[in-house]
């Protein structure tokens, strides 16, 4: 009778970590399905802050100089939670020669915190919280930036766009990047605020 209570409580116990080991696994599947959003050639971990993760995405190094630049990295650190409309690259590369070379000048601190917040809106919003905007607002939604300005989301198709207050448009090429502290949408132009 002990052997066979002993084989018993040893069954459940095997049988217990297998049903954790399962769990694990089903979840340990799951997050790291979350965590494999590749931006830039490199993963972009929910787990990170904002600036963790743009750090590694090779699309987005002006954007980190300008970011630190601006002195702007302990406020994309903190807790947040921001939606970032994040430029790559060859969107910062559309705008005029020497552009963002002026930006990046120590005396044009403001003028470049203006534009960066203005990426940026306070609160977390998925492609889906947006979207829903889009349609209770009959094909636009107006989102107030950090800066103090607005954009515009709208859709084309099924894809996702934002025009700044001078109607320039970018379109969101990678949505629902999601941070420790808000979430990225990656877009292919700069927004610039109201001249």
């Amino acid at each position: 009778m002990l052997l066979y209570n002993l084989k018993k409580t040893d069954f459940m116990k095997t049988r217990k970590f297998l049903s954790i080991a399962f769990m694990a696994l089903v979840f340990g599947a799951t997050s790291f399905a979350q965590k494999t959003v590749m931006v830039g050639g490199a993963a972009m971990y929910p787990t990170k802050n904002i600036v963790e993760n743009a750090l590694n995405s090779k699309d987005h190094t002006t954007l980190v100089a300008a970011v630190k630049a601006a002195g702007l990295v302990e406020t994309l650190q903190s807790k947040g939670p921001f939606t970032v409309f994040a430029p790559t690259n060859a969107a910062f590369n559309k705008l005029p020669k020497g552009t963002v070379e002026t930006l990046l000048m120590p005396e044009n601190m403001k003028m470049l915190q203006s534009i960066l917040t203005y990426h940026v809106v306070a609160g977390k919003m998925n492609a889906s919280d947006i979207a829903k905007a889009i349609k209770k607002g009959k094909g636009k939604a107006t989102m107030k930036t950090v800066s103090g300005g607005t954009l515009t989301a709208w859709m084309k198709g099924k894809d996702l766009y934002i025009s700044d207050e001078n109607m320039n448009k970018a379109k969101v090429t990678i949505a629902d990047v999601n941070q420790s502290n808000g979430v990225i949408h990656v877009i292919n132009a700069v927004v610039l605020p109201k001249k």
